[in-house]
């Protein structure tokens, strides 16, 4: 039996339905509930392999508020993952940026050191634990390859493993201090000492702010700074790789708050660190790293405040003459979210009624001819063909199985001839004999 078939746990079924009803995307359990986006999906498990071979990749997913985009990231996140990928995401902010001059472009950095998460630390702060195993598989490693040395000699022999790993990680720009504070945490790592593997950890997270309090702690004369901190991105995905996962995804949502950044020269400075990012992907300057960032079309689009605003950025990114809404180019740096057919969202409707069946324990009563109905109705609106979401559709779902469960004498049946529903139902139900009428099959 596949994951899928089986019934779903009660402590995940309670996040999933908690979080779609407060309209966030759930960080686990996405399997159960994922309809849709097939196309999209492979388009961007096409750039995991590229990634995992040494290439790297840029991506934008756009879509409205509620369209998806969170949902289709989390899902890539949590296969990546799964594939033995380092993740990093963060939601940019007033406070946290690419760029700023207060700091709001390191801001971002810490975030996503913070957020650091492997298959089996998902929840973030993998840092001190991705060091640690780093060490202990080199020390496994040579005690297989070299069983017979005595301590001394199985100590260089180490030495020498981890040396291979920091010389090619000082080749790199700012490779040596990074290199050199790798070596004093494998020392650390050997003599017990907690202190200074403590201190690496915090000047590897962008935490010191003065150069000389760097120098006097652990001998390195920079530090992380709202200049530099992207390209620290493309030392840790080299080194993630060297000590081995399959490289560095790197996940930032929420791409509109640099849209409302109200100083044109801000929202310039951050588009051109955006800029950096994007050509380094596509020259071959950065490797093993895959960004992928989250925006609303007026974010990407507007032409006056939008990243279509910065010129070197609209020329790389603009859509050619032949796509079209329902024919895109998902090979393209932009995959734009299209509404999730009726067909799917009773799909996931459906999911989600047995899930929520599953957890309070009653039995399911909402039949197929019920969901038929409701995604009918969902979709009749006007304009739905174009603004409706699934964030809306599945929130007003759940509110439905909620009031159901709660007074079980009011029947589905009866909540949607209310008069709450009947407004958008009265349009819906009279056109039935039209072409836009929807036939439903399971």
């Amino acid at each position: 039996m596949s994951e899928l078939n089986k019934k779903v746990p009660k402590r995940i079924a309670q996040t999933i339905i908690n979080s779609l009803k407060g309209g966030v995307v759930p960080r686990i359990g996405l399997p159960y509930i994922t309809v849709g986006r097939k196309n999209e999906i492979a388009a961007l498990l096409h750039d995991v392999e590229i990634i995992s071979e040494g290439g790297a990749s840029f991506r934008f997913i756009v879509g409205r508020y509620g369209s998806g985009k969170s949902f289709l990231i989390q899902t890539i996140r949590n296969y990546v993952m799964d594939k033995g990928f380092i993740v990093a995401d963060a939601d940019l902010s007033p406070e946290r940026r690419l760029h700023g001059n207060k700091g709001q472009g390191l801001a971002t950095y810490r975030e996503l050191i913070s957020n650091l998460s492997t298959k089996t630390k998902p929840e973030g702060g993998a840092l001190a634990l991705i060091l640690d195993r780093w060490i202990s598989a080199v020390q496994s490693e040579v005690k297989e390859e070299e069983k017979d040395l005595n301590d001394e000699e199985f100590i260089q022999a180490v030495d020498r493993k981890i040396y291979a790993v920091t010389s090619q990680i000082s080749e790199m720009v700012h490779g040596f201090e990074f290199a050199k504070l790798l070596s004093a945490y494998y020392h650390a790592y050997l003599d017990g000492d907690d202190e200074t593997k403590a201190k690496v950890v915090r000047w590897f997270r962008g935490e010191y702010t003065l150069k000389s309090e760097a120098r006097n702690e652990l001998g390195v004369n920079i530090i992380i700074s709202d200049d530099d901190w992207y390209d620290y991105l493309k030392l840790f995905a080299v080194f993630f790789r060297l000590a081995g996962y399959k490289g560095l995804m790197i996940m930032i949502d929420e791409l509109v708050n640099i849209y409302k950044i109200p100083n044109a020269i801000s929202r310039q400075y951050n588009y051109e660190k955006m800029l950096t990012m994007y050509n380094d992907t596509l020259q071959g300057k950065a490797r093993y790293l895959g960004i992928i960032m989250g925006a609303t079309p007026q974010a990407i689009e507007d032409k006056r405040r939008g990243v279509f605003s910065y010129e070197a950025l609209s020329s790389r990114l603009s859509e050619g003459r032949f796509s079209k809404p329902g024919s895109r180019d998902l090979l393209a740096p932009i995959i734009r979210l299209e509404p999730l057919k009726a067909e799917e969202m009773m799909v996931l409707c459906e999911k989600l009624a047995d899930m929520h069946a599953d957890l309070y324990g009653y039995q399911r009563s909402v039949s197929t001819e019920d969901l038929a109905d409701f995604i009918k109705v969902e979709y009749s609106r006007i304009g739905a063909d174009t603004n409706i979401t699934p964030r809306e559709v599945i929130r007003d779902f759940i509110e439905l199985l909620d009031l159901h469960y709660q007074d079980p004498s009011v029947s589905i049946r009866q909540m949607m001839d209310s008069d709450g529903f009947s407004y958008a139902k009265s349009d819906a139900l009279s056109d039935e004999a039209d072409e836009g009428y929807i036939e439903f099959t399971l």
